[in-house]
């Protein structure tokens, strides 16, 4: 395949040297004119295992050049890979300022040219930035349409300094955002020996994929770290006990708990978060990732009811109020905190858990519940119907399948608000459904 490569930096030169290893013909572009003179002398920009051999190689191939012209690499390419800085300005935000120039100048040379070409992005760019700034840009400059008259892809990179080019080989995933089917293929084509899963997706998920990855990274290291420090404080090998949390892939390094959805509650997880955060506290070691956890726990929660109460008091059917699907155990659960908050603000409220039975209630769970709800016995409905009945609005924290199946057929023309992210809820047609985060 014919490739032209934008920006001969680190994503640029690991792109350039191993597309050109693969057998494709690439052309490299950058305006710094050192850079250009580099590569066209087989020398590397940057440093890098393996890459300066590579590049070299590929040079003296034929296979690898570099130029200052936009407008000859694009006529010379079939594929065009963005790869420009994307700085931090002061506020945080991204300056998009270089891709925005390289696309309108590759838009400029697309208004000249007639055949099929396609843009791939792969500078990281916040999620929306492709709809902005990306397409509009070659569209406006080219006088063509996206999707139709040439592709445009969102495709980023998961490289890693000093591994960039073993990386680039085994990614853990390729993931193509694409406008068009047309566009997509030919990415498919590009990575097709590629020993990853391949996944293809609309440019917007492709973006936020990239965030997603980088901030879990981020937050691994500062959970470590501060594991760490309580570590040493109580005298205990953080290694040790870091080495043995990774040996479970079952719930700790799986998808496990990865699922976007309503917030965590029960008799374990927030008792336990809080006598650790109280531990740091006796111990002085400040850990403000972790200590975050109850209040972006509790946020969530408020976040719920900003979502039911958004159209003004009413009526509230809410399905399940055990903290979990399946159990009757209600301590800490966030649907008890929900149901509290909206008894609490004058909401009217029908609640049906097929678990949930107060003759069965013992011990601790029964306490809980007689200080916190101690009028539940005439907030529970018998059956699905009799909680819907006159609800204005129907918010879903659980549900079994035939629960689901009843709120489906009974809740023409109402507002349903899913907690829990249902598939059979979100496809249904007679309602009007929101996901808390989706």
């Amino acid at each position: 395949m014919k490739i032209s490569i934008f920006g001969l930096g680190y994503v640029g030169a690991v792109s350039a040297g191993c597309l050109a290893s693969d057998g494709h013909e690439v052309v490299g572009v950058d305006p710094n004119p050192t850079k250009v003179a580099l590569i066209n002398k087989g020398i590397t920009p940057i440093i890098e295992k393996d890459i300066g051999e590579m590049i070299a190689t590929a040079v003296a191939a034929g296979r690898l050049r570099a130029t200052g012209s936009v407008h000859e690499a694009v006529m010379a390419s079939d594929l065009s890979l963005v790869c420009v800085g994307t700085p931090s300005q002061l506020n945080g935000n991204l300056d998009l300022s270089y891709v925005r120039r390289v696309c309108e100048e590759i838009g400029g040379a697309l208004r000249q040219k007639n055949s099929f070409h396609v843009v791939v992005a792969r500078s990281t760019m916040l999620p929306g930035s492709m709809r902005s700034v990306v397409i509009p840009s070659l569209e406006q400059a080219s006088g063509k349409t996206a999707g139709v008259d040439f592709g445009v892809c969102n495709n980023p990179e998961f490289l890693r300094e000093g591994t960039a080019v073993y990386d680039y080989y085994h990614p853990p995933k390729t993931v193509i955002g694409e406008t068009d089917a047309k566009a997509g293929q030919m990415l498919v084509d590009l990575y097709s020996k590629m020993d990853a899963p391949l996944l293809r997706t609309d440019v917007e998920t492709a973006e936020m994929v990239k965030y997603a990855d980088n901030t879990w990274h981020a937050l691994k290291v500062g959970f470590a770290n501060e594991i760490g420090n309580i570590c040493k404080a109580v005298e205990v090998d953080a290694h040790k006990v870091m080495e043995i949390f990774c040996q479970d892939t079952k719930l700790n390094l799986s998808p496990y708990y990865l699922k976007p959805g309503f917030a965590f509650g029960g008799s374990c997880l927030p008792k336990e978060v809080k006598g650790f955060l109280t531990l740091a506290r006796q111990m002085d070691v400040p850990i403000p990732a972790l200590a975050g956890l109850l209040d972006s726990n509790d946020a969530h929660i408020d976040r719920a009811y900003a979502m039911i109460a958004r159209d003004g008091r009413c009526k509230v059917a809410l399905f399940g109020l055990a903290f979990k699907p399946g159990t009757d155990d209600m301590r800490d659960s966030p649907l008890v905190a929900l149901a509290e908050r909206l008894l609490g603000k004058g909401f009217e409220l029908a609640i049906f858990d097929r678990f949930v039975k107060l003759s069965r209630l013992l011990g601790k769970n029964k306490e809980f519940i007689d200080r916190e709800v101690p009028h539940l016995d005439r907030l529970l409905a018998a059956t699905p119907a009799e909680a819907l009945e006159g609800a204005d609005v129907i918010v879903v924290g659980h549900a079994d399948a035939e629960t689901r199946q009843a709120i489906a057929t009974l809740a023409t023309g109402r507002r349903i608000v899913d907690l829990a992210g249902y598939a059979d809820l979100r496809s249904s047609p007679a309602a009007r459904y929101e996901g808390i985060c989706w």
